[in-house]
């Protein structure tokens, strides 16, 4: 049951709104990090029933501004190993539960962290070949069940897209396409397994504002911002709350 209260929504509200600043403006990278916080005050499946129309909301706001800068052969082939990624999440949602997600959520969270210490202290070297597409459809398949069940799809469609030597408009452009269609790929599941309820349309429209603000500051900022400060205050709000959130899942 979701309890639609004050501390429910002082909690919310900003993480929707670095959300949205994260997929305005960032990769899409951390914007998972919104349904790891809502995971620590809720169940973790429904902070996913959540979070997903927000960040479709998030997709159609941020698609005009990067129109047609997207690498059209890169997304597509993300988006073909993206669907079936989406049915093996789908497929686990319907025999895992609430701490299984807390775990999975939590790993993902410290493991992204883990990951780009690694690249920026070069414990793990950049290719420096464009990966081949084959790569890709991998890629898309472990983007498209990263994000079904954590909305964290961002981290394995950035490996192959960092390989494919796209300049950082362009690489923005292809992630708000790619996820705006797995997202919407996600949605006809979501909806079968219930994950949608009263509570959690309600939630959206009073979180909406905050999705449409983190969206248009996030488009300002990928001009504004250096890159290094949002995401060391990122790589903090996701140690915390993935720790936490393994924490309560093994106890």
């Amino acid at each position: 049951m979701l309890e639609l209260n004050a501390e429910f929504f002082a909690i919310a509200g900003p993480a929707v709104l670095f959300a949205g600043i994260s997929k305005g403006g960032f990769g899409s990278g951390a914007a998972f990090a919104a349904a790891a916080i809502l995971a620590l005050v809720i169940d973790p499946r429904m902070a996913l029933g959540v979070m997903l129309p927000l960040l479709m909301l998030i997709d159609v706001a941020t698609l005009r501004p990067y129109w047609r800068r997207w690498s059209m052969p890169d997304a597509r082939v993300l988006i073909l190993g993206g669907v079936p990624g989406v049915a093996l999440g789908a497929a686990l949602y319907t025999v895992a539960d609430a701490d299984l997600f807390r775990l999975l959520i939590g790993g993902i969270s410290v493991g992204f962290v883990i990951w780009q210490v690694a690249q920026a202290r070069r414990w793990v070297r950049p290719f420096a070949e464009r990966l081949p597409a084959w790569i890709g459809l991998l890629a898309g398949s472990i983007a498209g069940f990263t994000s079904f069940v954590s909305h964290a799809g961002g981290p394995p469609a950035a490996v192959y897209l960092l390989s494919q030597k796209l300049d950082k408009t362009q690489f923005q452009a292809t992630t708000v396409l790619l996820f705006w269609a797995i997202n919407i790929v996600k949605f006809v599941p979501y909806t079968f397994l219930g994950m949608f309820t009263a509570q959690t349309a309600q939630a959206n429209l009073v979180l909406a504002p905050f999705a449409l603000a983190g969206a248009w500051l996030g488009v300002k900022a990928h001009h504004l911002v250096p890159e290094w400060l949002f995401f060391r205050v990122t790589y903090v709000l996701l140690v915390v709350t993935g720790s936490k959130l393994i924490w309560d899942g093994l106890m």
